[in-house]
């Protein structure tokens, strides 16, 4: 283990081994020096000079803050591993191995998040069970790199552990042993991520209302980790059977452009269709550029295989004569107006062709009436 974490300057009681977040309000305590800092914007860098008590406008170095605003995910993993066959590290023993967890920055730099308990004299280990908020693993950011060891963590089952040396001397080196992912299982507060199906509409609006209870709302608006996340469903069923469509009701600019530009053309090519209603008085310049009605969005040089995208401002559509029930029908068919095409355009591009007619509703009571 590195002493450099534990010796590393403290904000109030934050450990860096430890997951939890400090407060926005914190104090540090630098060569006498006391240093506040408050209300700090996401991905805002704070640069504060540092004088030595008693000698106006002589420097001691600088401090740097950095703040990322948390994702109001509310799942959590529960995750065990053990090791099997590891370096011998010790001259008189075996080893007291242990892992340690490393999440990415916004900025591509690495933080502690996870830290195992070390297993005592041993090569293989097996360390206990851990549970750990997917805001502190990846800030609910399932396409986020993660890592242990330096090693991307790809929620495989086995993973070799390199001995950088050992691999620049030996040519027929292969590891220096192994980490196995014993379990792995997801949990959350509020709902099923894994299971999101409702019964019917009246299933959706029952688990919209139960979300308002509990979800926090804030920015920034960041649409991709969920554009993301219903593409993964989306990708499992290519064969015509099932097709998504995505509602996002937001009220804030967009603060993910260019990778929410990528997540639509990757989503492109599946059977699914997004569909933004932009509700206050914010500008949407940007969501009519994602529509791609005129221009065909596009990301690094590749463009969106179909347009997916419709894009509603609620405003355009509140009735001031107070005709709320007019205003509404007409809301709902704007909304619902490229799906049939998009829904369609999918469909032949792959040679899906319908499945035979179900046979028609019989009321109860009614014998059936056949054709011989």
């Amino acid at each position: 283990m590195n002493n450099s974490f534990l010796s590393m300057a403290s904000i109030v009681d934050f450990d860096p081994l430890n997951p939890s977040v400090p407060a926005t309000k914190v104090e540090i305590t630098v060569s006498l020096c006391v240093l506040y800092t408050q209300a700090m914007g996401n991905r805002e860098w704070r640069e504060v000079s540092v004088c030595k008590p008693g000698i106006p406008g002589k420097k001691c170095g600088t401090i740097i803050v950095k703040a990322e605003e948390l994702n109001n995910c509310r799942e959590s993993v529960m995750m065990q591993f053990c090791g099997n066959k590891l370096d011998k590290k010790d001259f008189f023993g075996k080893s007291d191995p242990f892992l340690v967890f490393y999440r990415s920055n916004e900025d591509g730099t690495f933080t502690i998040c996870h830290k195992t308990e070390v297993v005592k004299n041993t090569l293989n280990p097996v360390w206990q069970a851990f549970k750990i908020p997917v805001r502190a693993l990846c800030n609910g950011d399932y396409d986020r790199y993660v890592s242990f060891f330096r090693q991307q963590l790809l929620w495989r089952v086995k993973y070799n552990v390199v001995n950088p040396k050992k691999k620049g001397k030996k040519k027929k080196y292969l590891n220096s042993g192994t980490v196995t992912l014993l379990s792995f299982l997801v949990d959350t507060e509020n709902g099923n991520p894994q299971n999101p199906y409702c019964a019917g509409i009246d299933g959706v609006m029952e688990a919209y209302y139960q979300s308002l209870k509990s979800v926090q709302l804030y920015g920034p608006t960041n649409f991709s980790p969920v554009i993301n996340h219903v593409a993964r469903y989306a990708a499992s069923v290519k064969d015509g059977s099932q097709y998504f469509v995505l509602l996002i009701i937001t009220d804030g600019v967009i603060s993910d452009m260019a990778q929410t530009k990528e997540s639509i053309v990757n989503a492109s090519c599946l059977p699914m269709s997004i569909i933004i209603v932009g509700v206050g008085p914010a500008e949407f310049d940007a969501m009519v550029e994602l529509d791609g009605d005129e221009v065909r969005i596009s990301s690094r040089g590749r463009f969106a295989e179909r347009d997916i995208v419709q894009f509603v401002p609620f405003r355009d559509y509140i009735d001031r004569t107070g005709n709320h029930i007019l205003s509404m029908a007409r809301l709902a068919k704007d909304v619902l107006a490229e799906i049939p095409d998009q829904f369609l355009s999918y469909m032949r591009t792959r040679g899906i062709k319908p499945s035979p007619a179900p046979p028609p509703y019989t009321p109860p009571g009614q014998p059936i009436q056949t054709q011989i």
